[in-house]
């Protein structure tokens, strides 16, 4: 099912993946322990402005900073919008 959203400008909208589970040791992590997924899947991508042209796709795996982006819930499922400048890598 396609999302009916269009980021406006230089944003883009990201499926976060979900949180790590299991620590590279096995250690098992509890849902309280668990910090924030900094990596995520684009899903939507603006058209840019005039000034800055968009450099990530729809499908891109892409790092961002902890606290980056507003937090959306659409069709029961949680996404995050921001501008493509809060991104950090394409991975």
């Amino acid at each position: 099912m396609a999302l009916n959203i269009k980021p406006l400008s230089d944003r883009v909208l990201i499926e976060p993946l979900p949180a790590e589970t299991k620590t590279a040791s096995g250690i098992f992590i509890p849902d309280t322990a668990k910090e924030k997924p900094q990596r995520g899947t684009v899903v939507a991508v603006g058209n840019g402005t005039k000034d800055h042209e968009m450099t990530v796709n729809v499908g891109d795996t892409v790092l961002y900073g902890k606290y980056a982006g507003t937090e959306l819930k659409l069709d029961g499922k949680d996404y995050l919008i921001m501008r493509e400048d809060d991104i950090l890598a394409i991975v």
